[in-house]
């Protein structure tokens, strides 16, 4: 959609800029689009060796397997909530755990979800710009002139899989209503996900809490249980800042240490009490399982769910760490403990089916009773931090596809970008979580809710995989029916299963996923109606001259740089300015400040610029590229730097010049001469920083509801949650004027 500039411009490569080589002809030509190449990343791919894979897998048992691993707290009980009426039957529950676990967190997520990750990150917006980025299915349409080389389907189809990923995208980009389903499914997902981030730190905490009241009943009244849980959990979210390096550095001993003694517990229970227990590995028991209880097994399933909660957290979680790493810490570590921790859980209650309530407390001996409650106190607020730290993930990606107010992102890590805290974030979900503890106050009530959450996310990435499996991985049509009969039908019926309890707490990550779909939806709302009518009102770099020719602008000495989000074309609020303030500096830079997912960017790759025809407009377009670990402040010789960098740039652009057209070489180096001087002239006379801020309101004649998400909604959310322009672009506050206009959308 963006104009392109200087449309017959050659170029090449800037290492090539830099030492000086003569460009051959066949090395000028190029996508004459500033987003192609701000979107760029130098030295962006990086081998990750072995020593840093194992750090990395042992940092993830921190962080994203707390969950998952501490549902040995809770599982049998919320199975078996009238007692267990039939030996067999924890045979048959066991035997649904183990083909649960081992079918959904390891053969779905690790095994294959994770392989859809979007550059590293994971999560349902990851799978949703994935599939954006292989066909034209956003609401916002694709600006990135290299996009129409992604697919190439229709000239090339050499396969029945290829036809099938052409057929596919052909419908999905042509029809409105797909779009505007995926991305409604897109937010849902992810506001159930930010649901799990609430409901998590609740049940784990209140799970390992319980092993007091247990063995001390009188001491310990559910108020007591529910006021301690709400303190730990505010020590948590406090603790968040620190970031995820150094919370997996923190909680990965004691979660390493919590697999090796579920693990030693499980191996001595099913030696003590029944090493016979293995038979659950026969599947018919889940059968008998089923005929025996008919509809009350139907409805333990919401419980069974409960085995495999945070498994989400494997895809969420993956951008802190990498796909192998976590393959390698759930396979070695977390798989083999939670089997043994399971099957030793029902050797036990095969001779003491009274305890179900109580399975892990109660099969715990005694001599390191106590040991084991604080570890698993520790434990469930490690199983809080998976989801918490996959909350921060997920935000971050959909601010990238303007579907949430832009928030505060702190990277926490020098070496791995995944690595986040978001202050505003952190806090409402601590909010959340302690009003959920204060209103449901006990696990069974929490289990209902947090069941719903589990498995809708579970089924909405399978929906999406399916689509990656078609469109991008072209997977054989047998191998994705296997995928549909096996997993997807089995997460069907868990769905039904929680489906059951709506009414009992079920309601709550529903309720809570509207809200937040409600903000995103709004948020990305207004956004695309910013993009169109920027779309429709930008000024294109040939119409520069234009706009200053019929607006009489004077120039005036000194340099200004004027910033926007803008990387294509001129925003409209430079004829705004022009119209109402006919006065212009001598030299005009139009800035957009880009974040790359790398640690540095070289300083001779930070500005890239295009220079806006006739030369002696003296106007520029540049973007600024920064890493994530590199800090901007006003310190900082921001303005310095520009103009060295811009003073190469005016010289390599009259190098193309001569190199391409062959001018006359003396002209041009008295041009150059002529150029650099006036830059330098317009810096020594000072330097103005301009910030375009654009307020929106409904355009007369709206309706009530369009009137409510603008007007209101959307302003309310810019107000309270949105970061001021200065802390966005980073730019000197001492030197900012800030330009602004309203937006009739």
């Amino acid at each position: 959609m963006g104009s392109n500039i200087e449309d017959n411009q050659d170029d090449v490569p800037m290492e090539l800029q830099l030492k000086g080589k003569k460009p051959s002809s066949q090395k000028l030509k190029r996508h004459d689009s500033l987003d192609v190449e701000a979107s760029k990343m130098p030295d962006a791919k990086k081998v990750i060796g072995t020593s840093v894979l194992l750090k990395l897998a042992f940092q993830s048992i921190g962080v994203v397997y707390g969950d998952i691993g501490t549902s040995p707290l809770y599982v049998f009980s919320t199975i078996f909530l009238e007692g267990v009426k039939h030996e067999d039957d924890i045979l048959g529950a066991l035997s649904l755990i183990l083909y649960t676990i081992t079918l959904i967190p390891v053969i779905k997520y690790v095994f294959i979800v994770l392989q859809a990750n979007d550059n590293g990150d994971g999560g349902t917006f990851a799978l949703y710009s994935l599939i954006c980025r292989h066909s034209k299915v956003g609401l916002i349409p694709s600006t990135m002139a290299e996009d129409s080389d992604v697919s190439t389907f229709k000239l090339d189809m050499p396969d029945r899989r290829t036809r099938r990923a052409s057929q596919l995208k052909s419908v999905l980009e042509n029809s409105q209503f797909a779009k505007f389903f995926l991305l409604i499914a897109t937010m849902l997902g992810t506001s159930m996900v930010i649901g799990d981030g609430v409901l998590t730190p609740c049940i784990s905490v209140l799970s390992a809490i319980g092993g007091v009241k247990a063995a001390a009943p009188e001491a310990m009244t559910e108020d007591r249980i529910v006021w301690l849980a709400v303190a730990i959990l505010i020590l948590l979210f406090m603790f968040q800042r620190f970031g995820t390096e150094k919370v997996g550095y923190t909680f990965a001993p004691i979660l390493c240490l919590w697999f090796v003694l579920i693990a030693g517990i499980g191996v001595y229970n099913f030696v003590s009490y029944d090493i016979a227990i293995f038979r659950a590995l026969n599947p018919m028991y889940i059968v008998n399982y089923f005929k025996r209880n008919g509809k009350d097994a139907w409805v333990s399933l919401g419980g069974v769910v409960m085995c495999i909660t945070g498994s989400e957290a494997l895809f969420a979680d993956v951008g802190h760490f990498s796909v192998r790493s976590v393959q390698i810490s759930m396979c070695f570590v977390t798989y083999p403990a939670l089997i043994l921790a399971y099957f030793g859980q029902g050797a036990y209650l095969m001779n003491n089916t009274g305890d179900v309530a109580n399975t892990f407390y109660a099969s715990t001996p005694k001599p390191i009773y106590w040991p084991m409650f604080v570890i698993a106190v520790f434990a469930a607020i490690i199983a809080s931090q998976a989801l918490i730290s996959g909350t921060f993930a997920i935000i971050q990606q959909s601010l990238a596809l303007g579907c949430f107010p832009r928030v505060k992102i702190v990277h926490t890590s020098k070496k791995h970008h995944g690595q986040i805290y978001i202050p505003e974030i952190n806090n409402l979900l601590m909010v959340a979580c302690v009003l959920t503890i204060i209103g449901f106050k006990t696990t069974e009530k929490l289990s209902n809710a947090y069941g719903m959450a589990v498995v809708f996310v579970m089924f909405l990435t399978s929906c999406f995989l399916i689509l990656v499996m078609i469109l991008i991985w072209k997977t054989n049509i047998l191998l994705i029916i296997v995928y549909i009969l096996i997993i997807v039908s089995v997460e069907l019926v868990f769905l039904s299963a929680v489906l059951y309890k709506f009414e009992q707490g079920g309601y709550l990550p529903v309720a809570l996923a509207l809200f937040l779909m409600f903000i995103m939806y709004v948020w990305n709302y207004v956004y695309r109606k910013k993009y169109h009518y920027e779309l429709e009102h930008k000024i294109s770099p040939e119409k520069v001259k234009e706009t200053l020719d019929a607006t009489s602008s004077h120039r005036l000495p000194g340099l200004a740089i004027f910033y926007s989000e803008l990387v294509h074309g001129i925003p409209p609020i430079f004829k705004h300015y022009v119209e109402n303030v006919p006065a212009l500096h001598s030299v005009l830079v139009f800035a957009s400040v880009k974040s790359l997912p790398i640690s540095k960017v070289p300083l001779e790759e930070r500005f890239l610029f295009r220079r806006v025809k006739p030369y002696d407009l003296y106007v520029f377009r540049c973007v600024i590229r920064y890493g994530y670990n590199e800090m901007r402040n006003e310190e900082e010789p921001i303005e310095k730097l520009l103009v060295e960098r811009l003073k190469n740039y005016i010289k390599e652009d009259y190098m193309f010049s001569v190199a391409a057209n062959g001018d006359n070489q003396g002209e041009t180096a008295s041009l150059i001469e002529k150029d650099v001087e006036v830059l330098e002239r317009a810096s020594n006379m000072g330097v103005v920083h301009l910030v375009g801020e654009q307020d929106v309101v409904a355009c007369k004649g709206s309706g009530v509801t369009k009137r409510m998400v603008i007007n209101y909604a959307y302003n309310f959310l810019k107000r309270n949650l949105r970061q001021s322009s200065n802390k966005v672009f980073d730019i000197p506050t001492k030197r900012m004027l800030k330009v602004g206009m309203t937006c009739e959308l």
